[in-house]
């Protein structure tokens, strides 16, 4: 050990893969905390702008394990995070700490943990309930499942971008507890375009009917962080449709196995595939709207 880890109360080093969305915005909250971040992603333009933040671009994903003890990858889904951890077998050492920030199959997270483990490294599943724009704000979940003692070295570094981390299990519980928050958090997305969409459909300004649903019974955070962009037909990406798409897909498979119905999950995979069909899979996941609004209006 390097000893980069070391006293819980000095700035730390902390390595970072995949510096798009999610990543860029945890290396800001972890950079104007006092820390290094060095980082790497396949994106010359975002190792560039770590560079430009603050932090420290290297050449490689393998220069960011050598030269740290905890690495955390943000990384699209968790197949890219296995072939990443894969090809990283080299570089890594016994007393790493990986933590994916990702969300993915609970069962690749689980399959990595032990697999890790069998080489003195050990796996966290971190996953974050909120967008990016959440992150910078810090304003969102951390839910983590894996070793205890590795949880309490990261805790204070999750919480320069999170309100609040909770270590929920052993490793794939943070990932199993992903699911269950992504999909009552898109069913409440998908819940209040449908209601803008009526209101609209009725001759009701958005704006109007956006502002009485936030003091009404129906409120939901959902209408704060995602309602004016719905109210504006804004969908700049802070967290893309295409990416709930995987995760509802994931939700529904794992349903499957265990045998429980998601009826509603169901249709909002269905309304996800048309949204995703009409391009809008790279837009905000507020983007659901379009779908909902009257079929004869353009999207």
């Amino acid at each position: 050990m390097s000893g980069r880890i070391g006293n819980p109360e000095r700035p730390a080093t902390i390595g970072l893969i995949g510096l798009g969305l999610i990543g860029s915005a945890v290396a800001e909250r972890l950079l104007a905390a006092g820390h290094t971040v060095i980082g790497f992603d396949v994106s010359q333009e975002a190792r560039l702008k770590l560079s430009q933040q603050g932090g420290v671009r290297t050449a490689t994903a393998a220069e960011v394990v050598e030269e740290t003890d905890i690495v955390w990858l943000a990384l699209p889904n968790d197949s890219i995070s296995r072939d990443v951890i894969r090809d990283l077998d080299g570089s890594l050492r016994a007393g790493h700490i990986i933590a994916d920030l990702g969300t993915g199959d609970p069962r690749t997270a689980e399959s990595l943990a032990k697999t890790l483990s069998d080489r003195g490294v050990t796996f966290l599943d971190a996953t974050i309930s909120g967008s990016s724009a959440q992150v910078r704000r810090g304003d969102v979940l951390v839910m983590v499942g894996g070793e205890e003692f590795a949880f309490d070295v990261c805790r204070r570094l999750f919480e320069t971008f999170a309100w609040q981390v909770r270590h929920v299990g052993p490793s794939g519980r943070g990932a199993w507890m992903k699911l269950v928050t992504n999909l009552v958090l898109g069913l409440n997305r998908a819940a209040l375009a449908e209601g803008l969409a009526f209101a609209e459909a009725l001759g009701l300004d958005p704006a109007t009917a956006l502002s009485v649903l936030r003091d009404s019974m129906a409120y939901s955070r959902i209408m704060d962080t995602k309602g004016p962009k719905m109210v504006a037909r804004d969908f700049t990406p802070e967290a893309r449709l295409s990416q709930h798409l995987k995760d509802v897909r994931l939700i529904r498979e794992a349903a499957t196995r265990v045998g429980q119905p998601l009826p509603l999950s169901d249709e909002h995979q269905r309304l996800l595939e048309v949204a995703e069909s009409l391009g809008l899979g790279d837009l905000d996941n507020s983007a659901i709207l379009e779908v909902l609004r009257r079929p004869n209006e353009p999207t």
